[in-house]
């Protein structure tokens, strides 16, 4: 029995040949044509890239044909089990502000646009960094497509 590469394995490999040679999420994105918060999470394990995307991935950071192959696999979403809440500090603030903002959301979603949720999986999200004086801002966009709740 052979050995099969798994998406962890892969997402290491990437992660270490990004950093060898020295690339950013922004220029892969960027060198791919895709959104910088999407590939982000693609890379981190979280979608899957199409074949094109994977193979131009591939090339850019020398991954072998099995760890292409990998990525344009299903994945498992989801990043934190076993830890709920996460234990990383960035990750925690933003589950920070689900905690204190999230039941607020949750009532003006139903307020101004009835029963249902806002997708995560029609959905967008960027990022971007906003100088101020009393020090620099993380502005964080979700964009999400409202889903009813159908009954019946």
């Amino acid at each position: 029995m052979t050995d099969h590469l798994t998406r962890d394995d892969v997402t290491t490999a990437l992660l270490a040949a990004k950093r060898a040679r020295g690339l950013t999420f922004t220029a892969l994105a960027d060198q791919l044509g895709r959104p910088k918060v999407w590939l982000t999470a693609a890379l981190l394990g979280q979608h899957p890239l199409s074949p094109q995307d994977a193979a131009r991935l591939g090339e850019l950071l020398g991954l072998d044909d099995e760890a292409v192959v990998v990525l344009t696999e299903v994945p498992t979403r989801g990043s934190f089990s076993p830890a709920a809440p996460p234990t990383d500090p960035t990750l925690y603030r933003l589950y920070e502000v689900l905690q204190v903002y999230g039941p607020a959301f949750k009532q003006l979603i139903h307020e101004e646009f009835g029963d249902g949720i806002m997708s995560a999986i029609a959905f967008n999200a960027d990022l971007e960094r906003r100088p101020h004086e009393g020090g620099d801002r993380v502005r964080i966009t979700l964009d999400g497509k409202f889903l009813p709740y159908a009954w019946g």
